[in-house]
Order: C-alpha cells, then structure tokens, then sequence
C-alpha cells in the first residue's frame, strides 16, 4: 500500500477507538511523518504490518505523542513510533543531550566528555510484530542503545568514556564524579517488566536533571532536533573520542561504599540475588570487599533481559513475589537474610529469616531502619547538626526518629531521587555535606556520603548486613529491631497502591482521577473527615513544564478517630515514568509498650483497608468503572482493565471444573483463558477467586 492508502486506513481505524480526537490527531502527524521520511524507512514494513492487521489501540499508543522526559529520565515500552524506546528515539535524545551539553558547557563539553552505561535488557519481540518479515527493533538491547547514543554523542565532538561491560547506575554516576565529566547516561528500564528500557540522563554531579534544566534538555531533544548526527565508532575510537573504563572505576567504587562501613561485625549469612541484572558488579563486591560471605542465588544471577526465573518476570525489589525462587536457594543455605536488587542495582530488596519465617520488608520499614543505624552509628559529636534528607510520601517515622534525636531533618522534598541529589549539591554550597548522615525514598532507594547522587543498592546492602549482624550477637532480626523502633517512636503503616491504565485513553483518564479530586476533593474518606488539603502544584514558583509535572501531586489529611492513631495521610499523584496514578496511604499512632503492638497493628490494618477501598473505588468512579471489591485481591500492579477482564471471565473459569471431565483438557483451557494476563497468571489472580470459591484456581479444579 501506498503512504496515502495507509494513513487513510490507519484515520477509519482510529475513529473505531474511544478517545480524544486530539490523540488521534496527533498520531496520524506521526504516522505521516515515519511512514514519508528516509530516517524512518527502517521501521516502515512493520507500521504497514501493524495497520494491515488492525492492532488501532496499540498503533494510536505508539504514535500519538514524543515519549515523555519523566521523573528518572525517559522510559517506556519497546517498539516502533515516538512514543516508543527504539534506537531513533535514543539517538535523538542523545541528539539533543547533546545541544544541550554544548549550549550549557560550550568547548568543556567536548574537553571533559561524558559517562555511557548500560544494563542486561534486550527487547525480543511481541504479538503485533511480524517476525518474518526486518523488524530493527528485534533483539534490540541495552548495549545497541548504548553503542547508537555513543555515535550520535561523537559526532557532535563530545568524548564518550563508555564501560566495557554492563555496570550499574550508581557506578555511572559515580563514574561521572571520578572522571569529572559534564554528565553522563545510563540505558536502563530500572525495575521495569521486560518489555521496557530507557534512557536516565545525569547532570556533572551525578545526579539526574531537575526543573528547570530537565525542560531544557527536552525542549532541546522535541523542538530544536533538527537532524541527528551519527560518526562511526571505530573512527571515534581511533580520533580519541571514545574511551573504555573499567576495573579502575570499579576498584574505586567499591573502595568509596565500604569506607561508609559503620560496623566490624560480619557473623551474618547473607544469599544474594541480582534478580538476572549486574548487581553483581556492585553489591557483591561491596560485601566482599568489606568481609561479608556472600552466596549468590544460582537460579537469578545470570544477566538476562527475559528475567526469567523470576515470578511474573519483574525484577523489582519492591514486589515481595521477586523473591520467590531465591527463598529456595536461602533455605538450602540456611541463610540469615536475602538481599536483591533490581537490574541496574540502584534499589535494594530485603527479606528476614525471622522465626523460621521468611519477612519481606518494604521500602518505607527499610528507610526507617537505617535512618535509625545512620544517627546511631554516626560520630556523638557530630549527632546533632546531622542531616538527614527524604521525599514527602516517605514514611513520616523517618521525622519522629530525627526529632527525637534532634537530627535536622529535610523532608518535603518532591517524589524522585534527583531531588535528593539537589538536596546533596545544596549541602556542599553551603559547606554542610559532611553533616549529612542518609537519605531514602519509600521506593527502596538509599543513599550516605558524598560519593555519588543516586541511590545505590550496594551501600544499603553493607549497611543491613551489618546492622544484621550485629543483631543476630544478641539474638535478634531486623523484625525485631523494626518493632523496637515502632514501640520507641510510634507506630508508622506505609502503603503504596496504584491504578495502572494504559495507552492514550489511560493518560487521559488518570488526569481525568487527578483533576476530579483536585476541583472537588471529598470532605470524607470512608467516614473519616478530611481535615486539611494540599495541592502541591500550589507550590510557588513553577518553573518548568516538568517542575509541574512533578508538582501534580494532592495530599488528604484525614481526622483520627481514636486516640491511638495520631495521624492520616493520603498522597494520589500520577506517575512521572509509568501510565499509572499512585496512591500513598500513611497511618501513624504514638508510641507505646511493645506488648501493645500487635494490638495497634491490627487496629492500623483495618483503617487501612477502609480508606483504601475507599480511595480505589472513587478513583474508579470517577471514570465509570465499579471496581469490585474482590479486586483488591488481585496482583496488585495488574493494569485496571486487565482486573475487570479477570471479573468477565471469572464464572467461565470456575465452569470448566463441569464442562470438561479431562484434566488435561481442563488444564489447556484454563492456560488460553488466562493469556491475557501474562507470566504466572494463577499467582496473580488466586486470592481473589479463593474469596469466592473457598479455593484456589488449581485446587477448584482438581489440577
């Protein structure tokens, strides 16, 4: 088919679709320019494939915008179009990373160069490919954006010091530091589902861009990218353009985690899981380096981008089921704790063999912990002008432990780390850096010292091995010390939840959520009175489209309804980087005897459980779905409509126990239902269906 042709099927497909005709619109302006233009000519006979086979909804979200520059950078699903990673959009990124750096630095920018990394990701393929038929994004890994970025960097004259192999985040922007380079990049979808990668840019500190230079970079790279330079990289190699790290960097990274040890006790067996990434590369060498014996779960330590051994194939430490198969291999061991991180090593994962029961502990109990070990641990003299630095929707507990220390505490900081790294560079300015003690995020990110501006999986790692350690002396786990802090300072229930939405219409619907409660936020949240309400975009001055962005953020604090609970807060934002709208529940009570916690506890669960059914099932509403109340039994990061779906299907599921006496028959009809939903589907569904049917899937139909 001709461009015509195609552009007009591509026009009767969309208006099939429920959305904004704008997005519609926008995707046919994209589609002309990738189906007419030479520097698109690559990608064409999948785009024909794709409109031939009618796959609007996927065509429109490939299409109807330039992925966006969020919180960490840009990051999205693998594919073809702008609105998709693929080796065009990385090297037009670089492109304009590339102006950016020239306009900022001028001739220092040439002279001290950049930092590239890379992790294990690699892109295989998915149903709307054609696999017979030239596919450039087939296959396409982390090291081939690496390398595509490198040509584009070299020929705009920019040195490039590129690692030999894959290294995680924090290295990169320790890296950056070392060699004293105008900034840096890292290829990485994070803790991403396999299908995704990215793109995180780093500023000469090692930190990633904040408002108003991330604007300025994207204005750059969406308005000013005119065309994209490339240089081969034999000849960038030979001209002096392109230089290879390696074990030099990586011998004084490791010597700059452990100087921050804090204790000499090692009598600690730890199994370590990189979860298929290249923590291998940091934290292992970390808690070798500082004396620690560490095992490496055999199963997940090979780098790969399918992470296949790992429950629903997400490598992220803050989902509790990404420790599924290590458990096995630390039972073999008879481990003490398990620590992962996700595949570019800045996040850090913990699980505790507490009573002979494994304890998964999540991001908010982590940061808690060791802002108590970093004030604990930290020079007497030094206790009370020390710094500690967290975001907004982290645990509030992080403040009670300060002030009852008399630690300065920063604490309204926006969500994302490079606001930490802001936070770190002010510090220097002002000759305070060695006041700093620690800083977290609620997502597993940590980070002390001076060394870096990024979280870094390897010195959290050092610090919970040790401060394990030096419990299991006394006979205790970090379970137990995290319910002495509890007892100490209050009792603090953090919890995270989300409303995951995809494509165009989802965007549309997640700022539909976001404004509805903006214009009209409730009075009350299943019975408790909101008593005070933020909007953090009235936060003065907005100084960039992105600061904004970052700044669409809405805060309830509820009324407390008995003289326990001292505190309740909910945060509702969209997230900077995924086509989702979070929610961030807080409930903190006062401190009291120990003996009293599970009390307190269970009391906490239950207005918990309250608000959050609450929150879900107005947000729900709000564009005209009933969420049933089953579906809080769900795998929590499911996409909404993927949850409803399970709901239309759920009676057809239970019915094939009579409608097919074979087991087998039974099994191969249960397996084409349940596609829809992905890698270990009968994990992510089954509390759900035993709420109904006093069973799980498996055991209702004799399987």
């Amino acid at each position: 088919m001709d461009t015509k042709d195609l552009l007009e099927k591509a026009s009767i497909g969309f208006e099939t679709l429920k959305i904004d005709q704008k997005f519609k619109d926008s995707a046919i302006l994209h589609l002309q320019q990738w189906l007419t233009q030479d520097l698109y000519k690559d990608y064409k006979p999948q785009i024909e494939h794709i409109i031939n086979s009618g796959y609007w909804d996927y065509l429109l979200d490939c299409f109807y915008q330039i992925i966006p520059f969020g919180t960490a950078g840009r990051r999205g699903e693998v594919g073809i179009g702008p609105n998709r990673i693929n080796l065009f959009t990385i090297q037009a990124s670089a492109q304009g990373h590339s102006q950016y750096l020239a306009k900022q630095y001028g001739s220092e920018a040439k002279k001290r160069g950049i930092v590239l990394a890379y992790d294990v990701r690699k892109f295989f393929t998915n149903k709307y490919f054609n696999n017979h038929i030239h596919n450039p994004v087939k296959n396409l890994d982390c090291k081939s954006l690496a390398f595509g970025a490198t040509e584009v960097y070299v020929a705009n004259g920019i040195k490039v010091h590129m690692f030999e192999d894959v290294r995680t985040t924090p290295e990169l922007s320790f890296a950056i530091r070392h060699l004293h380079c105008v900034g840096g990049a890292m290829m990485s979808a994070s803790h991403s589902p396999p299908e995704y990668n990215g793109k995180k840019v780093f500023d000469e500190f090692g930190g990633q861009l904040t408002p108003p230079d991330d604007e300025i970079l994207v204005s750059e790279v969406t308005q000013n990218t005119t065309q994209i330079k490339t240089e081969m990289i034999d000849k960038a190699i030979e001209a002096g353009l392109v230089v290879y790290i390696g074990k030099d960097i990586d011998n004084a990274y490791v010597k700059a985690v452990t100087n921050l040890s804090h204790s000499h006790e090692r009598n600690i067996k730890i199994v370590f899981t990189p979860l298929h990434g290249c923590g291998t590369t940091s934290v292992t060498p970390v808690l070798e380096n500082a004396g620690f014996k560490v095992f490496i779960d055999p199963k997940t330590s090979n780098k790969s981008g399918l992470f296949e051994n790992i429950t629903y194939n997400i490598p992220n430490p803050e989902v509790s089921e990404s420790f599924n198969t290590t458990i096995k291999y630390a039972n073999q061991v008879s481990a003490d704790i398990i620590l992962s991180a996700d595949p570019d090593a800045d996040r850090i994962g913990i699980m505790v063999n507490h009573n002979n029961t494994w304890t998964f502990l999540n991001g908010n109990e982590i940061a808690v912990l060791l802002t108590e070990y970093a004030i604990q641990k930290c020079d007497p003299n030094l206790r009370h002008t020390g710094i500690v630095i967290k975001t907004q929707v982290t645990t509030n507990l992080m403040t009670e432990i300060c002030e009852f220390n008399n630690v300065e505490i920063i604490g309204d900081l926006l969500v994302g780390f490079k606001y930490i790294g802001h936070e770190m560079n002010l510090l220097v300015k002002n000759r305070r850096i060695d006041n700093f003690l620690f800083a977290s995020e609620d997502t597993h990110g940590c980070i002390s010292g001076n060394y870096i501006r990024e979280k870094d999986a390897a010195l959290s790692g050092l610090w919970i091995a040790e401060y394990a350690a030096e419990l299991k002396e006394s006979g205790k786990t970090l379970v137990d010390e995290l319910d002495r802090i509890f007892s100490k300072y209050g009792y603090y229930r953090n919890y995270i939840t989300e409303i995951r939405i995809l494509g165009a219409e989802g965007m549309s619907q997640i700022q539909k959520i976001q404004e509805s409660y903006r214009v009209n936020p409730p009075r009350f949240l299943w019975g408790y009175e909101v008593i005070e309400f933020e909007d953090w975009l009235n936060r003065t001055p907005i100084v960039s489209e992105t600061d904004k962005t970052s700044k669409d953020g809405l805060v309830f604090k509820l009324k407390p309804i008995n003289n326990i609970i001292k505190s309740i807060k909910v945060t509702i934002r969209p997230s900077g980087t995924e086509p989702k709208i979070k929610m961030y529940f807080e409930i903190g009570s006062k401190s009291t005897d120990i003996s009293q916690l599970d009390n307190i506890k269970e009391i906490t669960e239950k207005i918990l459980k309250e608000i959050e059914k609450s929150v879900m099932g107005n947000s729900c509403k709000i564009i005209g779905i009933d969420f049933p109340e089953r579906g809080f039994l769900l795998f929590w990061q499911l996409p909404l409509m993927v949850k409803m779906k399970y709901f239309e299907i759920e009676n057809e599921l239970a019915e094939l126990k009579n409608k097919y006496p074979s087991p087998v028959e039974r099994k191969a009809k249960l397996d084409k239902l349940l596609k829809f939903l992905g890698s270990d589907p009968i994990q992510k569904i089954d509390e759900a269906f035993k709420a109904k049917y006093q069973q799980g899937v498996e055991e209702y139909l004799e399987l």
